[in-house]
């Protein structure tokens, strides 16, 4: 027989009632909880009646359980066996399977209710789906109904009831189709705000979807989001994105109750995702800098939210919530007008303090950008810049539009920059390079490539045209070191490379009207290296030499 890792009723009944005897009431409840925050960050099934996890408690500790005989559980946490890991393990198992948790959390206090008795046929079967899906449609009609004076978290109450049905399909552009018609489908009239408010939290519930961190069969979870639902996550993010550069919670008309529904309903769901993009934490960081405030309002609202953000902190389970939670944290006490250092500090205490990503530090550069702050905003980005990874040209991008933002305002600040493109080199060669052209720094770029033993065949001819046209001998000695080098190779492929550098080095002199100061360099040249037989062939091939 193929052995099976799923689990029948009669199982299920089984595994329950063993669950009452071995685990006693501080158990459950203490393994429940670590179940709640999400402690069970690893389950797989070695075989098809045994499991293995990873629990995290004041460190990760290793659980094996036997479905079959629960007593034989072990944990190498100092409890060792009958323990709260063991217990949360076991639930996150139920969950994946599709098994009510609550049956195992109440297992000592009530009796397992009956199993509903089996349709005589289908027929039967038929009717009573009928009947049920009429009641759900029913009940459905009915929240809609209230969709126009409802708020948000009734929204998103209705939201999953209309689209429950279409949770077990794939994640991807049609997913975000199907499920944005399922929610209008019996949506009524509503107020023009009511109506924009409510469009951009459907897209938020959407997304809230198409993040969720995938599992398998076993309950493991996986790091990164499947290729087609990542870009539809990402479609859908940058759609709420421009919503909120749009002003969505600007306007005065209802904005504090839409505004501050909203951002609690941010505030929560930053802190329950843990995949790498953040969205959820972005658009948080989005929605605060695209409120509007009166001076004295904002600061009111930034302090507010300061003990929300304390008040969730004694709910933080994960290290991917925690740095959420510094970040916003951070973002509030920057909004709040307090001593820049504050935001700093906060965001050093977060564990990716070392690499926070590009998308995060951008909200820290757009408040003193919009405020018109140019020294506020040069400090940040010189901060910021041991934090950035500059090999990723998405990240690099909107740090070097900053800093063209406030050289443009504060002529100190180009200076800065240039100190810090420079400390951050090789990472930020691409960059510096860049803005070395873009303002005609001809001699500090030459500079630098000499230094670096650049080979001028490392670039096409046309990205050496800009130095050509307007300093064109700072490329003498450019060509000069690498013909040096080429030669010094002594084999026949470093001399034909060699040949080609000289013709273009001709080429230079003549554009500088220096043809006798050619003819004597390459006399030289040819006397100097008259042993090197390969080399007087290939200059008599480059008609170099008669």
């Amino acid at each position: 027989m193929i052995p099976t890792y799923e689990i029948d009723d009669d199982q299920w009944d089984a595994l329950v009632r063993d669950a009452a005897k071995v685990f006693d009431d501080v158990t459950i409840n203490r393994g429940f909880q670590y179940y709640k925050q999400g402690r069970v960050v690893k389950l797989t099934m070695p075989e098809p009646r045994q499991i293995a996890a990873l629990v995290e408690g004041s460190e990760l500790y290793r659980v094996s359980a036997n479905l079959e005989w629960l007593e034989r559980s072990r944990c190498n946490c100092p409890v060792s066996y009958n323990c709260k890991h063991a217990f949360a393990a076991l639930l996150k198992y139920a969950d994946v399977h599709g098994r009510p948790v609550h049956a195992l959390v109440n297992a000592r206090s009530r009796e397992m209710p009956k199993a509903a008795p089996k349709a005589n046929s289908y027929h039967e079967a038929k009717l009573q789906a009928a009947k049920k899906a009429s009641e759900d449609e029913s009940a459905l009609r009915e929240l809609a109904a209230r969709l126009p004076s409802a708020g948000a978290e009734e929204w998103h109450r209705y939201f999953a009831a209309a689209t429950e049905r279409l949770m077990q399909g794939a994640r991807n552009a049609q997913f975000v189709d199907d499920v944005l018609a399922a929610i209008v489908r019996l949506k009524p009239s509503m107020p023009r705000r009511a109506e924009d408010m409510f469009a951009m939290h459907a897209r938020l519930f959407v997304l809230s979807k198409l993040s969720k961190q995938p599992q398998d069969q076993s309950g493991y979870v996986y790091s990164y989001l499947a290729f087609h639902t990542h870009h539809a996550a990402e479609d859908v993010h940058q759609s709420i994105a421009k919503t909120f550069e749009e002003g969505i919670l600007a306007s005065a008309e209802d904005g504090e109750s839409y505004a501050g529904q909203t951002i609690a309903y941010l505030r929560k769901e930053m802190l329950k995702e843990t995949n790498d993009a953040k969205y959820f934490l972005q658009h948080y960081l989005g929605a605060w800098l695209y409120r509007s405030f009166a001076p004295d309002d904002e600061r009111r609202a930034c302090a507010d939210e300061l003990l929300e953000l304390d008040r969730s902190d004694d709910g933080i389970a994960t290290a991917s919530a925690a740095a959420s939670l510094a970040i916003a944290v951070a973002r509030a006490a920057m909004l709040q007008r307090i001593d820049d250092e504050a935001a700093r500090k906060a965001l050093r205490q977060t564990p990716q303090a070392g690499a926070l990503p590009s998308e995060i530090l951008s909200y820290f550069f757009a408040l003193p950008a919009r405020a018109e702050q140019w020294q506020r905003l040069t400090d940040w980005l010189e901060w910021a810049a041991p934090k950035m990874n500059f090999r990723r040209n998405q990240d690099v991008r909107p740090y070097a539009e900053y800093w063209e933002i406030a050289a443009r305002h504060l002529p100190e600040a180009e200076e800065r920059m240039w100190d810090v493109l420079a400390s951050r080199l090789p990472q930020s060669r691409q960059l510096y390079e860049e803005k070395l052209l873009a303002r005609g720094r001809w001699e500090r770029w030459m500079d630098y490539h000499l230094s670096q033993g650049s080979d001028p065949l490392e670039f096409r001819v046309t990205d050496l045209q800009p130095v050509e046209k307007n300093a064109p001998e700072l490329l003498l000695p450019f060509y000069h070191q690498a013909i040096e080098r080429y030669v010094l190779q002594k084999n026949r492929d470093g001399y034909k490379i060699a040949v080609r550098l000289l013709k273009r080095l001709a080429k230079l002199y003549k554009k500088l009207k220096q043809e006798r100061r050619w003819e004597l360099f390459l006399e030289g040249f040819a006397s100097r290296n008259s042993r090197l037989r390969a080399l007087q062939e290939e200059l008599k091939k480059g008609n170099l030499l008669s």
